[in-house]
């Protein structure tokens, strides 16, 4: 089944996207070759100008003492285990902890390295990475994968309590949606989400052997799926067939 997900607001949609890129930088950090680490480079640059806006670490902390909050209030419930309620508090704790201890935005402290900001500066130039352009990071290019991925690892220290806070953040609001089968008739599905309750993210499973392109979208009151299947010139057009899928609204 292939996962698609929908954020309701602004605030999902940025640490989605971070999510995203942690997920692309670490799988291009454990490869060997130095084009896959010159775009690990590049997706550090895009976490650090995505985690550049001025309110996300005071928004990121607010959500995980709210989170807190919010499960110790289950403490005493005989339907609760208490083991891991602690746990996940615990790694609430550390998040929280780690996240409050970093310095500024996160990636700030990398804006003091001249070698590493003259590649930034260069980086969104087409072909302005060339070895004339920048030999001294072509000479970098050069070095052994291990030595290459030392400095990654070093670059990225500073960016890892970012990465775990999302983690846990995501993981929280993605375990408070139950799975359920629907079915999208003549492919158009709508549903009224009331008020009362107040929806972050969508979830949806599909199977690919459909080749259906799920178009989403929605806001606090109503969501709406209409399936598509793209044409020989790659187009999108309406699929109008009865089609069932899994679909998670997530609090």
């Amino acid at each position: 089944m292939v996962l698609y997900e929908y954020p309701f607001n602004e605030s999902i949609r940025t640490m989605l996207r971070l999510e995203h890129l942690f997920d692309r930088l670490g799988q291009l950090m454990e490869r060997e070759t130095a084009l896959d680490h010159h775009f690990a480079l590049v997706t550090i640059f895009e976490i650090m100008d995505v985690a550049a806006r001025a309110d996300l670490k005071s928004d990121l902390l607010k959500e995980l003492e709210r989170h807190k909050a919010q499960l110790n209030g289950y403490r005493g419930n005989p339907g609760v285990a208490e083991a891991v309620l602690d746990e996940v508090i615990g790694r609430i704790d550390r998040a929280f902890e780690g996240l409050n201890k970093l310095s500024g935005k996160a990636g700030h402290a990398l804006n003091s390295n001249e070698w590493l900001m003259s590649i930034r500066s260069r980086i969104s130039i087409p072909g302005g990475t060339c070895e004339f352009d920048l030999p001294a990071y072509y000479t970098w290019q050069q070095f052994l994968p291990v030595r290459r991925r030392n400095d990654l690892m070093q670059w990225t220290q500073s960016l890892m309590p970012l990465a775990e806070a999302l983690q846990v953040l995501l993981g929280l609001l993605r375990d408070s949606g139950s799975p359920h089968k629907v079915a999208a008739v003549a492919g158009q599905f709508q549903q009224n989400l009331g008020a009362g309750r107040s929806f972050q993210l969508l979830r949806m499973r599909i199977d690919p052997s459909l080749g259906l392109v799920p178009e989403i979208s929605g806001h606090r009151l109503m969501i709406s799926i209409r399936m598509m299947r793209q044409d020989e010139e790659g187009r999108l057009r309406p699929a109008p067939q009865d089609v069932s899928f899994e679909l998670t609204l997530c609090a």
